[in-house]
This record gives C-alpha cells, sequence and structure tokens, in this order.
C-alpha cells in the first residue's frame, strides 16, 4: 500500500511540518510505504501532489486545516480520481474534519482513523462546485460571500497575532465600518433581491474553527444549505455574531435557511471563500456534487 502524506508547512504556523512526518513514520509502522510531499508554496505543493496522483497512490492524506482538505479534494474529485482522501487535522480552524468527526490535535489518533477507515472502504461525502469567471473548483465545507469573507480578507492581511484571536479581532475591525450588501440571489430556479449581512453555501456545518452556522447540515445527503443573515444594524449582528459559535441563532428573525442544489450569487464588491481560501469575485453558481470524494473518516 502506497500512501502519499501532503504537508502544508504553513498550516498551523509551522507545527504541521513536524506532524507530516509524524504521521509518515505512523503510517510506515503500520506496514505502508509513503511518499512524503512537502513544498514551500501552496501552489507548489498542489503540483506535487498532482504528479503522485497522476504515478498512482492507494490514499491521498493531507496534514492541515481545511485549506489542505481543499487542495486534496481538487487534486482528487476535481480531476475525475477516484482515490481516498485521509485527514489529518493540525490546523486553525479543522472544520471540515470536525464535520467528519475526526480527532483534532491527537495526531496518532487521526492516523489510526484514517488507517482503519481505509481497511473499511471509506466513506463517500458530497462537495460543492464553484462555477465563476469559465472555471471552476469544488470545496467540501463552505463557501463565505458577506461579513465571514470580509473578515477573512481582513486577517489573511495581518501577520499578528496567530491563531483564531486574529479571526476575532479582524471580525470586532471589519464590524466597524461593515455595510449591509445588496444581493441577487437565485436558488433552484428561484430569482430574487436580497438585503443580508452576509450569504454563504454551506456543505459542512462550521466555520472559522467551530462557528455552526448550519448546524443541522449534513455531509451526503445530495443538498447544499443556503445560510442568510438579512439586514441588520451593526448592533444587531454583533448581538447575532456570537450565538453562531453554538448555533443559537437559529430562529432569529434575521436568519434564513434553505436546502438547495443549485445556488447563483451576484454582487458588486464582493469577495467569495470557500474552506477558508479566496475563490474570487462574485459573480458565480454554486451546485451540490453527489457522492463527489471518498473521505478515510
Amino acid at each position: 500500500m502506497l500512501i502519499a502524506v501532503a504537508v502544508n508547512p504553513r498550516a498551523s504556523f509551522g507545527r504541521a511540518r513536524h506532524a507530516g512526518k509524524d504521521a509518515a513514520a505512523h503510517f510506515r509502522a503500520a506496514g505502508a510505504e509513503v511518499l512524503l510531499l512537502c513544498e514551500d508554496s501552496y501552489a507548489g505543493l498542489a503540483q506535487t501532489v498532482e504528479d503522485a496522483l497522476e504515478s498512482g497512490v492507494d490514499a491521498l492524506v493531507v496534514v492541515g486545516g481545511d485549506g489542505m482538505v481543499h487542495l486534496g479534494l481538487n487534486a482528487i474529485a476535481g480531476a475525475g480520481r477516484r482515490v481516498p482522501l485521509g485527514i489529518i487535522p493540525t490546523g486553525t480552524g479543522n472544520d471540515t474534519a470536525r464535520a467528519l468527526g475526526l480527532p483534532l490535535h491527537n495526531l496518532t489518533a487521526a492516523c489510526e482513523r484514517a488507517l482503519e477507515s481505509l481497511a473499511d472502504g471509506g466513506r463517500m461525502i458530497d462537495a460543492g462546485r464553484i462555477t465563476a469567471g469559465g472555471s471552476s473548483r469544488l470545496f467540501a465545507g463552505v463557501v463565505s460571500a458577506g461579513f465571514d469573507a470580509a473578515v477573512n480578507e481582513r486577517a489573511n492581511d495581518w501577520r499578528w497575532p496567530r491563531g483564531k484571536i486574529r479571526y476575532q479581532l479582524a471580525m470586532l475591525r471589519e464590524l466597524a465600518s461593515f455595510r449591509a450588501i445588496d444581493y441577487t440571489v437565485t436558488a433552484d430556479g428561484e430569482r430574487w433581491q436580497q438585503g443580508a449581512m452576509l450569504i454563504s453555501v454551506a456543505n459542512g456545518q462550521s466555520i472559522g474553527g467551530g462557528m455552526m452556522i448550519v448546524p443541522e447540515a449534513v455531509l451526503d445527503d445530495g443538498y447544499l444549505d443556503l445560510f442568510i443573515v438579512s439586514r441588520l444594524s451593526r448592533t444587531g449582528l454583533l448581538a447575532v455574531f456570537p450565538k453562531v459559535f453554538a448555533g443559537k441563532h437559529v430562529g432569529h428573525p434575521a436568519v434564513q435557511l434553505r436546502r438547495v442544489r443549485t445556488v447563483e450569487l451576484s454582487a458588486s464588491n464582493i469577495v467569495a471563500y470557500a474552506d477558508g481560501e479566496r475563490i474570487g469575485a462574485l459573480p458565480m453558481t454554486i451546485e451540490v456534487v453527489p457522492r463527489a470524494v471518498c473521505v478515510l473518516a
């Protein structure tokens, strides 16, 4: 058995490089051959993973956070491959791993789970496909296109502080100047104008390391979940947003949830993120891809 282990050296601010070597050692001790893939850039690693998959491996295991899951998903399902995807969650967010019930920041347990699942055949889950500007890519967790994406954009420009606190401070800073967005939304053929603070399209349940925006989302139900927070004052948004960490925002008058298969989003000067990775500006079409990838979970 040949397992490719792809490591993001920037995940969790450098700690993942050591985790990748430990994961490789664990798999070798279990009798597998291991191809350890580590590059200094995301683009370089994506190409190295492509080359490894093209050569032929029995599984791809990514070590890092949601960005690494995004890379692995697109390398496998985006290219029509049927190689199983394992996740050793060592990132800051780990929202896809959390939705899959994988052990967080426990490398030994995560490696054991991957090996057990590989022996059992894994689990098929859905993905979402984003089409914009003539190209497309897949996501495992959530597409954010509003306040939450603006927070991501601001946090990614900062070099300090590190960890979740950077996202939280960026949220407070963004709140000071944020205004409601005028969207055009088309969901499963129904079109309407929507003033909103944010719109997300979710396959998974959470963003930002456990913010449960869609607590009832299911990874393999053949649907995506459209999440809308309607126009609110800054005070109103500040009152709602903390409730998201526990999923207690559901039922608030400004919150809308809807199961969908296809969503088209359009708005001026809005950048979208998916799995924490910058995708680009709206407009875009987002659709479910049922049973897109086999995960070791």
